[in-house]
């Protein structure tokens, strides 16, 4: 393997990552594609988490969004739940958020059988943490510093991994607003500044529409 395609899986990358450095790979990266495998884990079945947790239609709120069992007794629903998601990052670390839309805002506290929140139960520290990715903003940092090809796919690899999440709750919900810069548009604002390191002003901005 000489060269990555740029639709390279994670274990292709791996390899790749493991190939070009001789079998020494750096202890950041192992960080890195750890917590990336980890969105595969979304998609297939294993742990509860708040990604399915909110797909859970037994927990939706069947009243606000006429809710009805289908042919095989499956919920359906005429309405779709709004919710909002924010890409937010700090010092270290990359969040994909979620809170539901109630009354034209996004709720960010606890409710319980509130008329138009669009879940029976919402449980913030529960469920509005949809993907965590520690040490991906000292990842980044690190790859636009000395980093190679492999880092650089990762990197295209997560941001590719969120958006089909993002796609795959677009069919259930209607996603009001995307706040934030996805991984790609962080990733831009870093390699455009003479200082990698310093990104404050990144975590601010971190609340804006993405575009």
């Amino acid at each position: 393997m000489s060269e990555l395609s740029v639709d390279a899986n994670l274990k292709e990358i791996n390899a790749f990552k493991k190939k070009i450095c001789w079998g020494d790979v750096p202890a950041i990266y192992h960080m890195a594609q750890n917590t990336v495998s980890e969105l595969d884990g979304l998609f297939i079945h294993g742990f509860d988490n708040a990604f399915k947790r909110i797909l859970d239609r037994n927990n939706w709120n069947l009243d606000l969004l006429q809710g009805y069992q289908g042919p095989a007794q499956e919920i359906r629903v005429k309405i779709k739940p709004k919710i909002m998601l924010k890409h937010f990052y700090d010092e270290q670390n990359y969040e994909l958020q979620c809170v539901p839309i109630v009354q034209g805002e996004g709720a960010i506290t606890a409710l319980n059988n509130h008329p138009l929140c669009p879940f029976i139960q919402w449980q913030p520290e529960a469920m509005s943490k949809l993907y965590k990715a520690s040490n991906l903003v000292a990842f980044i940092q690190f790859a636009f510093n000395k980093g190679d090809q492999a880092d650089m796919a990762l990197l295209r690899y997560a941001h590719i991994k969120i958006l089909q999440l993002i796609e795959i709750l677009n069919e259930s919900f209607d996603i009001v607003s995307v706040k934030g810069y996805n991984i790609a548009q962080f990733c831009q604002e870093i390699h455009q500044r003479k200082n990698l390191f310093d990104t404050s002003d990144l975590h601010n901005n971190s609340i804006k529409d993405a575009e």
